[in-house]
């Protein structure tokens, strides 16, 4: 009986996506490109969170998804996370122009109508 070797497939050997926030007045821009992953948990959250503490005006979050090339599960729980993190301080977090592959499974898992959403960068600044 032939021994064959099997190489295993590294599928959560992703990095993590960039992340680029700006503030403006009420509302903060965070731009992501990349992958939405588990690895976009903690620059996401830490993003966020250096926001909520750091400006007191803010009232808006914009979360630019134009970039995005992939999500899963783990990015989707990422997004829900990160708007638990705005609701108790009233900040509404909007995902600016999400491409398909982050609407459907929004869709699919019911949470496309827990969010706020702008289809154009255009109409979100």
């Amino acid at each position: 009986m032939e021994s064959s070797e099997q190489t295993p497939i590294a599928r959560d050997d992703r990095s993590a996506p960039t992340v680029a926030a700006d503030f403006d007045g009420e509302t903060a821009r965070i731009t992501v490109t990349g992958e939405l992953t588990d690895a976009a948990r903690r620059p996401l959250v830490r993003e966020v969170t250096d926001l909520l503490l750091a400006e007191p005006k803010l009232h808006r979050i914009h979360l630019d998804l134009r970039g995005v090339t992939f999500v899963n599960s783990a990015g989707v729980a990422v997004l829900v996370q990160l708007q638990k993190l705005a609701l108790p301080r009233a900040i509404e977090l909007v995902l600016v122009a999400p491409p398909p592959m982050v609407v459907r499974p929004l869709q699919l898992t019911g949470l496309w109508h827990r969010f706020t959403i702008q289809e154009t960068q255009d109409s979100a600044g």
